[in-house]
């Protein structure tokens, strides 16, 4: 099947875009940076993130203005006009000095929020690896400045109530409930959970059938007539293409289960397949959208300076999958420039390469865009 990638009446189109990284390097090119130091084992200061990208791209125009980072995704996403934007905040929004006793630990001013409001972002999923880098004031300082500036948010909070709460988005007839859980698997630590007492993350500590049948209970306390359940799930390692067989377990069972409508799932720092089942959208790995790994050496073959732009079309009377557009992008300079020809072509190659397994294929527009077909 050939999707739509057009929106009407009582269907939704949203934009989903994988993690956003707003710490570390792209925190020193904005307004208002952190102090630079680090707690790293090799990098000591974050500029030293800003330095290896100008040595391979140039000069990053320091300080940029807040819609620096989004670049050419500004004007794309005036063009597709999705009703409502999602992305996983893998940063915590703070000037916190402690951090978590891990190695790699990503932090944004407060004062640099303006950067997520200029995106027009509706809602940021929690659920992941980094925004406790600063223990629980790091976390409480990101509630707080999200809430402040009228970004809803899921996935972590004050208590485990909070962090298992949806984020709520109205759209004419309904609703777009979005709830966020992180995975052990992905660098989540059971010591970042939420609990009835404590600040946290929405811990997944298993997936497989048993929670998902819990997870769909719990989704049937908020969902009524006309409501779209987008499920977040920060799963997997960084790198690979590999799709655990517990994965797609798990992902089919929330459908079966009608506890999802659509998989949002994040981790891999690149794009990885997609799956349509029983008419509903299972994204194993949407990848990064804005990060500071320019010049960064080791894993260049998966690719992570391309990243993706997801616009699914869903019918709202019963969460069905319309239409897929992705729109892919290049990261250089910390800035989203448009891909060229060869650029969304490769995309486009390697994820038809390892949809195949899941009858997924996707076609190259003119405008280098890609849309989605499948079995």
């Amino acid at each position: 099947m050939t999707g739509r990638t057009d929106s009407l009446p009582g269907h939704v189109r949203l934009f989903l875009a994988g993690d956003v990284m707003t710490g570390r390097g792209i925190d020193q090119v904005l307004p208002h940076p952190n102090d630079p130091r680090l707690h790293e084992h090799f990098v000591k200061r974050a500029t030293d993130y800003v330095h290896l990208a100008e040595r391979v791209n140039g000069r990053i125009p320091a300080p940029v203005g807040f819609r620096y980072i989004w670049g050419d995704a500004l004007a794309e996403l005036e063009h597709r006009a999705p009703d409502l934007r999602i992305v996983n905040l893998e940063t915590a929004i703070t000037t916190a000095n402690r951090p978590a006793p891990k190695g790699i630990h990503y932090k944004m001013n407060p004062a640099n929020t303006a950067v997520l409001t200029a995106a027009g972002l509706d809602c940021c999923t929690l659920a992941n690896n980094h925004v406790m880098d600063w223990q629980s004031t790091g976390l409480l300082d990101t509630l707080a400045t999200l809430d402040e500036t009228g970004i809803k948010r899921t996935g972590a909070g004050r208590d485990l109530a909070e962090a298992a709460a949806p984020a709520i988005l109205a759209v004419p007839g309904g609703h777009i409930l979005v709830f966020a859980f992180g995975t052990p698997e992905s660098g989540v630590s059971a010591e970042s959970a939420a609990s009835k007492t404590r600040p946290g993350i929405n811990f997944l500590d298993t997936a497989c059938a048993r929670t998902a049948s819990a997870i769909a209970a719990q989704v049937s306390t908020f969902r009524q007539p006309g409501d779209v359940v987008v499920m977040s799930l920060h799963w997997g390692d960084n790198w690979g293409y590999d799709i655990p067989q517990a994965h797609m377990t798990f992902a089919r069972a929330l459908i079966d289960a009608d506890g999802a409508d659509i998989i949002f799932g994040h981790s891999s720092h690149h794009p990885r397949a997609m799956e349509v089942y029983r008419e509903k959208l299972i994204l194993y790995g949407c990848g990064d959208f804005i990060n500071d790994y320019e010049g960064i050496t080791g894993n260049e073959a998966y690719r992570s300076d391309l990243v993706l732009m997801y616009l699914p079309s869903l019918r709202q009377k019963d969460g069905t999958l319309e239409g897929l557009r992705l729109v892919p992008f290049r990261i250089r300079k910390f800035r989203l420039h448009q891909a060229d020809r060869d650029e969304a072509e490769w995309i486009c190659r390697v994820l038809n390469r390892e949809g195949k397994r899941f009858g997924s294929r996707l076609y190259l527009e003119t405008d280098n865009s890609l849309t989605l077909a499948w079995d």
